[in-house]
């Protein structure tokens, strides 16, 4: 927290100098608008020459203070986004609030695991793990947690976040430049829309009459200013008119092409800033230097190519003022050439333009992995095993108080299947998405929180927290039956590890009892790895009958001066205390 207390001090104290520059060279600006107006006006009233030049000195004053003016807001933007960045992380680690994107849209209560271990909403796993500002940035790292990635890309993303944990400074130049982009997922489909949009190139006839039109027009023009002869002046009227017309034909071909896309170059030229900051970044891990080739095209930096498309799109934005249109078009047929290169940048880089934008998904997901390793320096990256083992040291739930979560020491062999038992509020549950959490977060090349991790990635397949589909008429019994059999249907020839709270709570307890029997041995059947938490002890003695493969743990509570006291701990065994009599005895209701 200290770095991010000390970088938020500094970049307020910068921010503080570049307002006042800003706020200086902004009455510097309106200062030579005033002094050139008043050099034109003294000199019409008095035709002396040094007004004429004071009049152009002010101008170019005005332009130069303009750029100075549109390179300070840039800076301020940056410092503002940059100071907000720190005083997020300061207000989140201080418990204060979670200032980030919760990602409640990519929420799917169909998935395997997403909605039972709080992987999107609020205080989700994914609004803590959040540090993306682009909407392909947020996709890419919902998209990523609800993965399971190969051994291989585990171990890659794993040095890439390694690498990108030390580079602060780099990260949060990066976030800084995202957030300022205002992108959205609007901005974004619209740019993909338009590079898959099947635009014709130009015909030659067309291509060629924008040449020589605007020549026709400007050669008669200067015609006539040299001869003063009318019939060029006519001929060069003729000729504007024809532009305006001829122009009038491709008006709904640049209408399509330009659709929807208002202050697109915008977007664009911060996409192209970003590539740039992973361009000009030297890097070591395999993953980060291949992503970094991917913005390599035709020799070129994708940052310059995307600069070219801003600039185009920049000045189709011309045809929207009447003014300009009418006086560009008529002259030399501006936009036509515009079209003509927008399409012929369409042609030439459509296919890399989504590659492009995923690299910056990409870097956005592991610099959200990355700034959780930096803010969790006691979390380990697990080694990774393709023998079916799992163990975890110290395992606890990452999102939990630091200085309140309790660890465990957690193994899946020999015995590879647990049965969990513990009265409630005694941790099985928390116990059960800790398991999860940090099966999902290994499988992804993230940190887990533990002190030591050796895990074998398998997909995870949870059933601990469904609800009524009233949309779909379902009560929450079918909802558990349906779950369970998507379970049983993904153990089908596959590897997995299974979590299971609770089971069948929709029966009576001989059917409860019975049921659950029989679903943990079809799980350990398929050789599912896992947990099962559950009351019924009778469930525990089938551990009897395959003594290689189940075991059973247990979550006790002890009652101390006439309280309940839980310390979280997991035990060897079967759960002997009960809470229920004692509680509704203390609170009077029995």
């Amino acid at each position: 927290m200290d770095s991010y207390s000390a970088k938020s001090k500094s970049y307020s104290q910068e921010l503080s100098k570049i307002n006042k520059k800003y706020n200086t060279i902004s009455l510097l600006r309106l200062l030579s608008v005033v002094l050139f107006l008043g050099s034109l006006y003294y000199y019409i009233k008095n035709s002396e020459i040094i007004f004429i030049v004071s009049a152009v000195f002010f101008f170019a004053g005005f332009i130069i203070l303009m750029r100075i003016h549109s390179k300070l807001l840039f800076e301020k933007k940056i410092n503002s986004a940059l100071v907000e960045i720190n005083e997020n992380e300061i207000s989140y680690l201080e418990k204060n609030a979670i200032p980030f994107e919760n990602g409640q849209e990519f929420n799917d209560f169909h998935h395997p695991y997403a909605y039972d271990l709080d992987i999107f909403g609020e205080h989700s796993l994914f609004q803590n793990l959040n540090r993306t500002a682009t909407f392909i940035g947020k996709k890419k790292l919902a998209n990523q947690l609800l993965t399971l990635s190969s051994n291989e890309e585990i171990i890659r993303n794993q040095s890439a976040v390694k690498e990108l944990s030390e580079k602060l400074d780099w990260r949060q130049n990066f976030l800084a430049l995202a957030k300022i982009s205002q992108d959205s997922k609007t901005s974004y489909d619209t740019l993909l829309k338009w590079s898959t949009f099947n635009s014709k190139p130009l015909s030659k006839t067309a291509v060629l009459i924008s040449y020589i039109s605007p020549i026709l027009f400007f050669s008669t023009l200067i015609a006539y200013f040299l001869t003063s002869n009318s019939h060029f002046l006519s001929l060069s009227t003729y000729l504007f008119v024809f532009n305006m017309a001829y122009l009038g034909r491709f008006l709904k071909r640049i209408q399509i092409e330009i659709a929807n896309s208002s202050d697109i170059d915008k977007i664009i030229k911060q996409y192209g800033l970003l590539m740039q900051q992973i361009e000009e970044e030297s890097f070591k891990s395999e993953k980060l230097l291949a992503l970094q080739a991917k913005l390599k095209y035709k020799k070129e930096n994708a940052n310059v190519h995307l600069k070219q498309l801003a600039s185009l799109f920049s000045n189709m934005d011309s045809i929207g003022n009447l003014v300009t249109a009418i006086v560009f078009n008529g002259t030399f047929l501006f936009n036509l050439h515009v079209l003509k290169s927008l399409i012929q940048w369409k042609i030439a880089h459509a296919k890399a333009l989504e590659e492009w934008l995923d690299v910056i998904g990409e870097f956005e997901m592991l610099n959200s992995l990355a700034n959780f390793a930096y803010n969790n320096t006691d979390f380990v990256y697990p080694t990774l095993n393709t023998e079916f083992k799992i163990n975890f040291s110290d395992l606890s739930h990452p999102l939990l108080n630091a200085n309140t979560r309790v660890g465990n020491e957690v193994a899946f062999h020999p015995q590879s299947f647990m049965i969990l038992t513990g009265s409630n509020m005694s941790g099985k549950s928390t116990f059960l998405r800790s398991l999860g959490i940090n099966m999902v977060l290994s499988g992804i090349g993230s940190v887990v929180c533990a002190n030591e991790a050796n895990v074998h990635p398998l997909p995870v397949l949870v059933s601990m927290r469904l609800s009524d589909s009233l949309s779909d008429s379902e009560s929450y019994f079918f909802a558990e039956i349906k779950r369970l059999k998507q379970i049983m249907d993904e153990l089908e020839g596959n590897a997995a590890f299974v979590l299971l709270d609770e089971i069948l709570r929709g029966t009576n307890s001989d059917d409860k009892r019975n049921g659950t029997i029989e679903v943990v041995k079809k799980v350990i059947a398929h050789k599912a790895i896992g947990a099962i938490a559950t009351h019924d002890i009778e469930v525990c003695l089938t551990t009897n009958e395959y003594p290689d493969t189940l075991t059973n743990k247990c979550f006790e509570v002890e009652i101390v001066n006439d309280d309940l006291h839980f310390d979280y701990k997991l035990r060897d065994g079967i759960c002997k205390n009960k809470s229920a009599t004692f509680l509704m005895k203390k609170m009077g209701v029995i």
